[in-house]
């Protein structure tokens, strides 16, 4: 049985003495490891659409059998358990994870220190309620845009205003993440492919509205002001910047006489 608390790195459910232990396990940081991993992962095995299947609940958390630092994570569902498999990528939250364990009314995916650093999922507890995607199939619409599951970093909600039945939505993101978010384009919030509406450069925030059915389908309503959410640009602007800087690198430079 895994012990179960908040995934926050300081696990609340902890004496100080183990949790003062666990600190330097969860940060330590192998630049070795963590650049061959980066080389590992450049072919992209997994997609999504940003088109939410079914929110699923936090059953059970906890630190993994194996060891090493890292979590478990018990995950409630019915539609993504339909045609499951182990190794199986499923989205939570926007998160590209691995199914390790299933049965018929939910499944376990791991967590690693390296994704508790980048993502919100540290914020999980038990009950708490997750956007859940299947990794797309070659015969699969594309209802909303490509979506790796591949965290950029996280933002903060400022804001949510509602207009008629619908929903403004405000996010404070970092200026990194910021400069590849623009109007009427497209970012994954918590896995939810959105269409930004405005983008303010002065308070490092952009903004976007949810239709009432979008607000029952999708994490983001249930949570409040000053959480993080899960962030993914969209790809295109980072393929697009890494051209541009390639070009500029290969262009000639003029001889000054």
């Amino acid at each position: 049985m895994m012990a179960t608390h908040s995934l926050n790195l300081l696990p609340k459910a902890f004496p100080p003495t183990l949790a003062s232990s666990l600190r330097p396990n969860l940060l330590r940081f192998d630049s070795t490891r963590h650049r061959r991993s980066r080389r590992q992962n450049l072919s992209i095995r997994s997609v999504f659409t940003g088109i939410v299947e079914e929110m699923g609940h936090v059953k059970d958390l906890g630190l993994a059998d194996h060891g090493g630092g890292g979590f478990d994570l018990k995950i409630g569902a019915r539609v993504v358990l339909e045609d499951v498999k182990l190794g199986d990528s499923i989205a939570v939250n926007g998160t590209c994870l691995t199914v390790t364990h299933f049965d018929t009314e939910a499944f376990t995916v791991g967590l690693a220190p390296e994704t508790l650093r980048k993502t919100s999922l540290e914020e999980l507890e038990r009950g708490s309620l997750v956007n859940l995607e299947r990794a797309l199939q070659p015969v699969s619409r594309m209802g909303g845009h490509v979506v790796q599951g591949h965290v950029d970093g996280t933002g903060v909600i400022v804001s949510m205003e509602a207009e008629g039945d619908s929903l403004w939505v405000k996010v404070r993101a970092d200026k990194a993440l910021l400069k590849y978010i623009v109007p009427k384009g497209f970012v994954a919030v918590d896995g939810t492919s959105l269409t930004v509406v405005d983008v303010s450069d002065g308070d490092s925030c952009f903004n976007f509205m949810l239709v009432a059915y979008t607000q029952l389908n999708v994490v983001i309503p249930t949570k409040k002001v000053g959480q993080k959410v899960n962030l993914e640009v969209d790809i295109m602007g980072k393929y697009v910047e890494r051209l541009l800087l390639s070009m500029n690198n290969n262009t000639p430079q003029e001889n000054k006489g």
